[in-house]
């Protein structure tokens, strides 16, 4: 029986109406959980099949108390670049001393712009992640694998591979040295840390918007219009 989070007198559990269960509400909540785990609004646009990006939008809608609810979370778990704990002290100081990066948050705003190594942030001590960047760490170690049997592939020479050797080895460290400390922490705790990942990701996915990749037509393509 499916039940509902409303209880009876006697404190158990109601049946969940299922007169609220309908096609649209699976939609929604594929798109929603989507949107949750930070999949780019240009990406869950397709998924979607949606006409309007507008649309897709709505999904990510964040309100800044809820943003600032989450940070209040995630800041105590914040680590450095060897997968230390280095928890910022406030959420105010979480704001105000991170600047948002590809696979965590920078200490030193100016990196951003102008990065003097090339966002190798593995490699450089301003590297602080969170539990909410997990996800696009472990997706970029998946690249960076790619990207070295692509590089022995083409005969590249030895320091290419080795560069990219340790950045994997680095942001596995990071990512295996997090993940570990979550399963350590009770289930509540973890759960409540994950819900609040969701709201950060969400967040920058939203932003991430605004630097769409652009789209490259073939030739071929335009041959056959």
């Amino acid at each position: 029986m499916l039940l509902s989070d409303e209880f009876d007198e006697q404190g158990s559990k109601l049946p969940f109406d299922r007169t609220l269960i309908f096609p649209y509400a699976f939609r929604h909540a594929y798109a929603q959980r989507h949107a949750d785990a930070g999949v780019p609004v240009d990406v869950l646009k397709e998924l979607m099949d949606h006409r309007s990006i507008v649309t897709t939008m709505s999904y990510y809608q964040v309100p800044l108390k809820r943003q600032r609810e989450a940070i209040t979370t995630i800041r105590k778990h914040t680590t450095d670049r060897s997968g230390r704990p280095a928890p910022f002290t406030s959420t105010t100081g979480y704001e105000a001393q991170s600047v948002a990066v590809p696979f965590g948050n920078c200490r030193e705003p100016s990196n951003v712009k102008a990065c003097a190594i090339r966002f190798q942030c593995a490699g450089c001590g301003f590297y602080h992640p969170d539990p909410s960047y997990l996800p696009a760490i472990e997706e970029h170690v998946n690249d960076l694998r790619a990207d070295r049997e692509t590089a022995k592939a083409m005969d590249a020479d030895d320091f290419v591979v080795r560069n990219l050797a340790d950045q994997i080895t680095a942001f596995t460290n990071v990512a295996d040295t997090m993940r570990d400390r979550l399963g350590n922490l009770p289930q509540d705790e973890r759960e409540e840390i994950e819900e609040a990942s969701a709201v950060p990701r969400k967040v920058r996915a939203t932003r991430d918007h605004k630097l769409l990749p652009l789209t490259v037509i073939r030739k071929e393509t335009l041959d056959a219009c």
